[in-house]
Order: C-alpha cells, then structure tokens, then sequence
C-alpha cells in the first residue's frame, strides 16, 4: 500500500468509526471526519444570514458560498464562477435537463448508457419524449462490465445533441472512457455530461481532461455534507435559461440555484475538500496540487484494499462477482448463492459490517444483469477503511458462502 497513506491518521479523523463498524457502505455516502463536523458547526456558531443583507452574517454567508464554490472546482478542476450548487445531483441533473431541453427539437437525439445510476439516465429520458427528441442506449458487456467505447462512433450522429455518460458506474465500479466518448460527442457538435458521483471520491479529477462539458458531484460521497455540485464554463452556462423566480438573481451560476442555499453545510464542504487535499505526505503548491497528489494517494491505497477484497469474494465458492472491468472503481457488487442479498446485508451487519444491497438505482444494469428486482450485494472501499474491515466482510461472507 502507499507509503505516502497513513490510514491511522485518516481514521482518527472519523468520530463514526468509533462505534466499532466496518463502514463498507461508503459508496451510498461517507462518514464525516471532525474537521467538516467543526466547521459546519462554527458556521451556525458565529452567525449566519440571508445573501444581499447589509449587516456583518449576510457578509459571513457570501463569503461561504464563494468559498464552498472555489473548493469544489479545485477538486474536478473547474472554475468557481460554473458551480452551481444543488440539494442532490438527482435534483439537479433534473434541472439541468430541463434548461437544455428547451432547445431540443422532435427528430434530435441523445445518447444515455445502461451502465449508468439512472440520475443519468431518467432525467434526459423524460426530457427527450417531452421534446419529442430520440433516446439512443450505449450498452455494456454484461460478462465483463465494460462500456465500449467504440459504439459511440454509431450512436452519435449529426443530430445528437447530448451524451450523459458516468465517469464510475455506482454500482461495478467500471471507469468508462470518458474522454474518447466525449470526444465523439464534440465531433458532432453534441455536449457530454459527466456523472462523478462515485468518482470523485477515489481518483484525481480533471474535468477538462475528461472532455466533460457538464461534471456532477456529491459531496456527501467525499466526506462532506449533502450537498450536490453541477460544473461547467460560466459561459456555456450563460446560454441556459432555467426556469426561475421572476425576483431571484439572474446571473451564472446563480440562476440555477432555486430558494436559499444552506449555508452552514457550504462551509462544511470547503473543510470537506481541504480534508481531502490532506492525506498526502506535505506537499507545495495550491490546493489543486495538494488535492491531485491526495487523491493519487488515496487511489494508490484504495485500490491495493481493494484488490484484497476482490480476491477473497473471488475465492469463495458460491460468490459471484458481476462485473470485471479492467479500470475501475474499488466497488464490488456481489451475490451469494442461496441467499437473497437483503439476506446477506443482514447477516453482515449482525457481524458489525455495513453493506448495502439492492439495485442502488442502477436500476438499467440490474436488468441486463438479471438480477432485476433483487439487486446484489456492495461493498465499496473509501479511504477510512483498512484491512481489518474488509477481513471482517471476507469473514462474514465466507459463513453464508456454500459450495
């Protein structure tokens, strides 16, 4: 594992894990470690206000929110003036379909993957049979997992004007490649929208170098609060017209934030992503520097957890893993033969492991993978989890795993 990881430290920093669980369940959100716990609550402490206000709080909430805007495009690589701030990327990828969708005409196109949580799927779905616009599908490998990248070159066509495509599938982890798929969308004149959800939290992000016009992130998925992020150039963002109070400010990225935001949980993302810049050995530079060397640790450390996992559930007789993907997430997504998953969720958490079992709306993939209503077993690795909980997960299992 990296030498540059100290795990020791990263989970001293978590309160939760004091209760003595193996929190496997990151991937449906993490923990919160002390320093997003302080801030938010040092927020409320001093004294908050409405924006626009003449007096000192009202000050204190502008400067959190241009703050909480910096912090997150340092960590995907953006600008602070394209952070658009949301209570849930769901809520938000809604609202952002909705804005491009006005241009959308009967015989347009766009292209969604099965492989992707169905927030990037659903939205652009119902927005393109309201525009009378077409619904082309880019299919996955069920054997291996993997998202060719290849198809796109037949599914985006001169009259297609969106690609949604995930940078990790929620549910396999499988990392698509994204910068060849949004350059076939660019070729045609087409955006590409960008799921980060479960990215973000396991890898160094570079918007830009993805090729994503639009990227969303979760911030409850990395440490912080539940907070959601859509980000893009302010000026492709200035030819969207959302729908909005008539009163309400009309600027980018403003415009597409609706009633007021909640301030406290702002700051607690701005301590969130200076947290995740942390986990490096000392290193010089921005926080962007900071942040790319952090995460390229955090995978580092993730995956080689990972990997341990991975050989265990693969070793067992009655396990199956769906989904084998040669670039991915540290997700695994599983079934035990004999037991339905809320079984195997159940019997783990008697052991003190926390998993999470369903279709984790990958609710496309689910169905091609035949494991439609059910779902399977997740269990993901983040960067508090050590070797002791995923012994305890290998342990549990292998106690329903037969033969």
């Amino acid at each position: 594992m990296s030498e540059t990881f100290d795990i020791a430290r990263v989970r001293a920093s978590y309160p939760a894990l004091a209760d003595g669980c193996a929190y496997l369940d990151g991937a449906a959100g993490t923990q919160v470690p002390v320093p997003v716990i302080d801030a938010i609550a040092a927020a409320y402490r001093g004294g908050i206000g409405n924006l626009g206000g003449a007096f000192a709080a009202s000050a204190r909430s502008e400067a959190i929110v241009a703050d909480c805007r910096q912090a997150v495009a340092d960590l995907v690589g953006g600008v602070a003036d394209g952070v658009i701030i949301g209570p849930s990327m769901t809520a938000l990828t809604y609202r952002m379909s909705a804005a491009l969708a006005r241009d959308w005409a009967p015989g347009d196109e766009i292209v969604v993957s099965r492989l992707d949580h169905d927030a990037n799927i659903r939205p652009w779905v119902q927005a393109a049979e309201r525009a009378g616009a077409v619904v082309r599908w880019a299919d996955f490998d069920a054997a291996t997992g993997e998202l060719p990248g290849a198809q796109y070159a037949d599914l985006v066509t001169p009259r297609t004007r969106l690609v949604a495509v995930t940078a990790a599938s929620n549910a396999i982890g499988t990392r698509p490649d994204v910068p060849a798929i949004a350059a076939a969308a660019h070729a045609a004149g087409a955006l590409c929208y960008v799921d980060g959800v479960h990215a973000t939290p396991h890898m160094p992000v570079d918007m830009a170098a993805l090729g994503a016009d639009f990227y969303a992130t979760s911030a409850y998925k990395w440490a912080g609060p539940h907070l959601a992020f859509v980000v893009a150039a302010p000026a492709l963002l200035e030819t969207l017209r959302p729908d909005k109070l008539l009163p309400s400010p009309d600027e980018v990225p403003h415009r597409f934030e609706r009633g007021t935001l909640p301030f406290a949980d702002m700051a607690g993302v701005t301590a969130a992503v200076e947290h995740l810049a942390g986990f490096a050995d000392p290193w010089p530079g921005s926080r962007r520097q900071r942040l790319l060397a952090s995460m390229a640790a955090v995978e580092a450390y993730e995956m080689s957890l990972f990997a341990r996992l991975l050989d265990g559930l693969g070793g067992m007789s009655g396990v199956t893993l769906h989904g084998k993907a040669a670039r991915r997430a540290p997700t695994a997504f599983f079934s035990v033969a004999g037991f339905e998953p809320r079984a195997v969720a159940g019997h783990l958490a008697s052991r003190g492991v926390n998993v999470w079992n369903g279709n984790n709306y990958a609710y496309e993939l689910c169905q091609v993978l035949g494991l439609h209503p059910a779902g399977a077993v997740r269990a993901g690795i983040v960067h508090y989890n050590d070797d002791s909980d995923v012994d305890r997960l290998l342990s549990g299992v292998a106690e329903l795993a037969v033969g």
